[in-house]
């Protein structure tokens, strides 16, 4: 099974970090696709089949936090998993969008962060290294 995702920044180069993250993390990936804010990436996911979705908080036009209450107010979408990468240091938002369902990775990250939170938020079992 391949995850098709969706990356949400507003900065192109933290979207192609990103993405060169997933891309050395081991998971298998399928398709990838990007927008530059939430309005953007609720457009990306009424027109593409997406398995996971990866957003900023801080973002014009529509930041992260709104794009996430849209997913979870539309039948079609409510369902995909969501991680948060951000610098975003507030408990309270933090906990707020653990409540929304939302997994956290805290910027700068490393692709084993960002394949164990994956890997956690989607229930894929792990390859245990060492065992044949």
């Amino acid at each position: 099974m391949s995850i098709n995702v969706l990356i949400v920044d507003d900065s192109g180069v933290m979207r192609a970090m990103i993405l060169k993250s997933l891309r050395m993390s081991g998971l298998p990936l399928g398709e990838t696709h990007q927008a530059a804010n939430g309005q953007e990436g609720l457009d990306v996911l009424n027109q593409h089949w997406v398995d996971l979705v990866i957003v900023d908080i801080n973002m014009p036009v529509m930041n992260g936090e709104e794009m996430i209450d849209r997913m979870r107010e539309s039948p079609e979408i409510k369902d995909i998993p969501i991680v948060v990468i951000s610098t975003e240091g507030s408990k309270t938002r933090l906990e707020k969008l653990q409540q929304k369902g939302a997994a956290f990775i805290h910027k700068p990250f490393s692709p084993e962060t960002i394949r164990d939170t994956i890997r956690d938020i989607m229930n894929l079992g792990g390859d245990d290294e060492g065992a044949d």
